[in-house]
């Protein structure tokens, strides 16, 4: 962060937050509010004597509520820049001055309770998200004792207190008694891999960084007992699988299972947790000085309002989505928008890096071109045809489209930031949208060449480009089988898909219709599948009051890694398929037809 601070280009706006994007690829507009620090940072010298007069002390949020800081305070060690910075709701210098002992006490004359914030327009081409992840709080999991007994702590507060610059001075203590703890428990998986509790997935970087401590320990104190309690150890980087074994070497007991209760000696305060140990099949019970719960890691509290102001996708567990894992594992559904370190999944520092060479990369190659293509697969719109409706503007999750009801004005596409989905085509009433590649005539056709032959054979689907074609494709590769009946229709999109493209296959003498997608949640383009929702809805009432069966129209999610599914999803399908009668078909497309 100091070289950051110190390259001559590169503008380094601390404490601000941003307030509003628009634009798109190469042509961002930014609106940044830099917030008033009271302090005028290009004269602070950042000698410390305002925070020693200061009488407000608050917890210390660095140092994990551990020790106090004062209302005028620098951040964190090595902060850029390097200067202080006052939290006027702690403060009571606000008007009217009540203390004002900093102010008397800043020999530079540097405090300014007058400062406001700034508002900063900016013109960018490219931006890289790097919101990052938040320690989970395991307040909820109160069965450890977390709220309850004073040393049950997390990774987090461990780190501060054996770190030589925390408020111990790396001296490890009980936050208790202030004694030295002789017995010390790491409980892994603190909401980690919990679908009652917590989050579901894995949070990357817990085993590692409890071996490390492990380690740290038996370096500095080889006497104290160390025990670990794991669900599994997943040691899966370079050199790691060393460090575990080094630490299994230097005497740390692991233990697998979970413990289900901690329980504390009101008399001693040694802490008894009861464990299941599922390797030597027993009930165990155990006396730790100290517990340390390993907790996992949450998406920044920033990162839904990034997201929306960035129009960008995210996954089910509430990290950023990018737009391919395995093409594009930087980049967004949003042109020019990039994705660095943990605001992806969570990540250790290695990996972090890694990403953020990669965004930068990506971003270089597009800032040094002087035009920018586009995949040809963007909307078009017909003037002649338009009526202003202004539907299709309302539909595009990425603000592509303007038109002005009020003024008749056709819709406009901007290419550069259309992505395809094709949302807009099939919410076009008078066909005035087209989708270049993926045109109403080309699906048509396909259509046509399906049910050509023996159509009450046939199962038609529709599946999107990113998840449920490629959930395909992995079916194929993997040799899943699933009746071969099946043909599918590319779309890029769940969103691209007409109500009349379904009948018009019911017309044809489709037997069944299967619409699949991205999972509502993790949509590539945003939220365009709630189209595909609300558009299915209506066909499968229509359908209904036509008299034919809505289940013959099938809508299902299937993730690109969900191969499984889709042979499933298919065999269903054709069970389906089987059970519609040639009366059916018949009736169905007489009642279309007419």
């Amino acid at each position: 962060m100091m070289d950051v601070g110190r390259h001559p280009k590169i503008k380094l706006l601390a404490y601000s937050e941003i307030e509003d994007v628009s634009g798109y690829v190469g042509n961002f507009k930014v609106k940044v509010r830099k917030k008033a620090r009271y302090v005028r940072e290009d004269e602070c010298t950042a000698c410390g004597d305002c925070a020693k007069v200061c009488p407000v002390a608050v917890p210390n949020e660095f140092e994990a509520g551990l020790s106090t800081r004062r209302a005028i305070y620098i951040p964190f060690p090595q902060a850029v820049p390097s200067a202080y910075v006052i939290n006027m709701q702690e403060c009571l210098g606000d008007v009217p001055i009540a203390c004002g002992k900093c102010v008397e006490k800043c020999e530079k004359k540097c405090i300014d309770f007058d400062m406001r914030d700034e508002i900063l327009d900016l013109n960018v081409g490219a931006i890289i998200v790097a919101t990052g992840m938040e320690p989970y709080d395991p307040t909820e999991l109160d069965e450890y004792g977390y709220t309850r007994y004073e040393d049950v702590i997390t990774s987090m507060e461990f780190e501060r207190l054996i770190s030589a610059g925390g408020p111990t001075e790396g001296n490890l203590i009980r936050p208790s008694d202030g004694k030295h703890p002789h017995r010390i428990a790491f409980i892994q998986c603190v909401g980690s891999r919990s679908e009652k509790k917590g989050n579901p997935y894995c949070s990357n970087i817990c085993c590692m960084n409890t071996i490390k401590d492990t380690l740290l320990l038996k370096d500095h104190y080889p006497d104290v007992d160390l025990t670990v309690y794991y669900m599994d150890i997943r040691a899966f980087g370079k050199g790691f699988e060393d460090l575990y074994k080094r630490s299994k070497a230097a005497g740390v007991r692991y233990i697998r299972g979970l413990p289900g209760e901690v329980t504390r000696d009101p008399a001693t305060g040694t802490l008894r947790v009861v464990v299941e140990n599922t390797t030597a099949n027993r009930i165990e019970e155990h006396e730790h000085d100290m517990i340390v719960l390993s907790i996992g890691a949450v998406p920044s509290g920033d990162t839904e309002l990034v997201r929306q102001l960035l129009t960008l996708s995210r996954t089910s567990d509430g990290f950023l989505m990018e737009s391919h894992p395995k093409l594009k594992p930087v980049d967004t559904p949003t042109k020019g928008v990039y994705l660095a370190g943990c605001v992806e999944a969570p990540k250790d520092i290695k990996d972090s890096v890694t990403q953020a060479s990669a965004a930068a990369a990506r971003a270089q190659v597009l800032l040094n071109k002087s035009k920018i293509a586009v995949e040809a697969i963007t909307a078009v719109v017909d003037p002649d045809k338009c009526k202003f409706c202004g539907l299709c503007a309302k539909v595009c999750p990425y603000g592509a489209i303007t038109v002005d009801v009020k003024a008749k004005t056709p819709a406009k596409v901007v290419t550069a930031a259309c992505a395809g989905c094709g949302t807009c085509a099939a919410e076009c009433k008078f066909n005035a949208i087209q989708m270049r590649h993926f045109s109403d005539q080309a699906i048509y056709a396909m259509i046509d060449a399906i049910l050509e032959n023996r159509p009450q054979d046939k199962i038609v689907a529709f599946a999107c480009n990113w998840c449920s074609y490629a959930g395909a494709d992995t079916a194929g590769t993997g040799r899943m089988a699933y009746p071969p009946n099946a043909r599918v229709i590319r779309t890029m999109c769940s969103g691209r898909v007409d109500e009349d493209f379904v009948l018009y296959a019911f017309r044809k003498g489709a037997p069944v219709v299967l619409v699949s997608g991205c999972h509502y949640a993790d949509c590539h383009y945003i939220n365009a599948n709630r189209n595909t929702v609300r558009r299915v809805d209506r066909l499968w009432d229509r359908l209904e009051k036509l008299g034919i069966r809505p289940e013959r129209l099938q809508l299902e999610w299937v993730s690109a890694a969900e191969g499984q599914k889709w042979a499933k999803t298919m065999r269903e399908m054709e069970e389906l398929r089987a059970s519609v009668t040639p009366e059916e078909i018949r009736y169905t497309m007489e009642v279309l037809k007419a």
